[in-house]
C-alpha cells in the first residue's frame, strides 16, 4: 500500500503540474517556466525558417507524416509522463530504502559551483550521456528495433525530432539520472535553460533548413550532419551509423564518428532497409514494435 500511494500521489502531482502548464494561458498565477507552450513556441519558430528558408524546395510545407510527429512532441514529452513518473518515483523509493539516494555517487560539491559552471557542466555531461546512449541504440539489435522508429521518418522537419518510440524514455534516463549523480545528485535552478537550448538546437537539426554552423559546426551539431545520420545507404566505414550528436557535434569528432559527405544537396533517401515494412505511418502499430524481432 505504500508503494502505491507514493505512485499515485506522483501520478496525481504530475497531473496537477501538466493540467497547471496548459492553462497557463489564462491563468497567469501559474508560474514559469513553461515548458508546454515553450514547445510550442520553439516549434512555431523553426517552422517559420522552414517555410522562409526551405533547404529541400520541393519538400511540403505540411510534409509527409508531419501531423504524426506532431504528436509525437506532445506524447513523448508530456502524455507518457502520466505513467513514467510514477513508475521513477517506485524506484527512487526503492533505492533511497537500499541507502541510495541522488547525492550517493557524487565526485565533488557541485553546489559550490556559481550557477554558469553549473550549468555548463550539467549540459556538456548531459548531452555526453545522450551521445553515448545513441550509440547504444544503433549499436545493439535489440535496442535498434525501437530506434527505428525514430528513423522511420521519410521526409525530415523539425517535428521529426521528437518521433521517437516511448521505450527510449526508459533507456535514457537511467543514464542521465546517474550523470547528475555524478555532479553532485541534483540538477541546477535553471535547468529548464538548458532544456530549452537543447529542444531548440534539436529541432533544428531536424529542420529543412540548411545549417552547417561555420567553425562551430565542430562543436555543435547541424542539420548537414544530422540528415546523413538518418540517410539509407550508409559509407562502408560506418555501417551501423555516424553523426549520433544530440545538441553536441564534438564526440563525434572525438571518438571517429563524424562522416559528411561531398554532396550537401540534403536529398538522400531516408530510413534503413527493410522500412517498406515498417509501420511508418501508423501510431498505434509503433507504440508496440520493437517488441519482436
Amino acid at each position: 500500500m505504500e508503494f502505491l500511494e507514493v505512485f499515485l500521489a506522483e501520478v496525481h502531482g504530475y497531473w496537477n503540474w501538466l493540467v497547471g502548464q496548459v492553462s497557463a494561458l489564462w491563468n497567469p498565477s501559474i508560474p514559469n517556466p513553461n515548458y508546454f507552450y515553450g514547445l510550442i513556441g520553439v516549434s512555431l519558430a523553426v517552422w517559420a525558417l522552414e517555410l522562409l528558408f526551405p533547404w529541400r524546395k520541393n519538400q511540403a510545407a505540411i510534409r509527409k507524416d508531419f501531423w504524426l510527429d506532431g504528436f509525437y512532441m506532445f506524447f513523448n514529452f508530456f502524455i507518457f509522463g502520466l505513467v513514467i513518473s510514477g513508475i521513477y518515483a517506485l524506484l527512487a523509493k526503492g533505492f533511497g530504502q537500499a541507502g541510495i539516494t541522488m547525492q550517493s555517487l557524487s565526485l565533488f560539491n557541485f553546489a559550490a559551483l556559481p550557477h554558469w559552471a553549473q550549468l555548463l557542466i550539467f549540459f556538456i555531461l548531459n548531452d555526453f550521456v545522450q551521445w553515448f546512449t545513441h550509440v547504444l541504440l544503433h549499436r545493439y539489435p535489440v535496442l535498434w528495433r525501437f530506434h527505428k522508429v525514430h528513423h522511420s521518418v521519410q521526409e525530415m522537419g523539425f517535428a521529426a525530432h521528437l518521433r521517437y518510440h516511448w521505450m527510449e524514455n526508459i533507456f535514457y534516463k537511467p543514464l542521465k539520472t546517474l550523470a547528475v549523480m555524478l555532479v553532485g545528485g541534483f540538477e541546477p535552478e535553471q535547468a529548464f535553460f538548458i532544456h530549452f537550448i537543447a529542444i531548440t538546437i534539436g529541432h533544428l537539426n531536424h529542420a529543412n533548413v540548411r545549417i552547417t554552423w561555420g567553425p562551430l559546426r565542430y562543436i555543435f551539431n547541424n542539420s548537414v550532419m544530422h540528415l546523413y545520420h538518418h540517410a539509407m545507404n550508409l559509407p562502408d566505414n560506418h555501417p551501423n551509423g555516424m553523426n549520433y550528436g544530440i545538441s553536441l557535434s564534438l564526440w563525434d569528432y572525438v571518438f571517429g564518428t563524424s562522416y559528411v559527405p561531398q554532396s550537401e544537396d540534403g536529398t538522400y533517401e531516408l530510413g534503413f532497409p527493410g522500412i517498406d515494412k515498417f509501420p511508418v505511418h501508423s501510431f498505434w502499430k509503433q507504440l508496440w514494435v520493437g517488441f519482436k524481432s
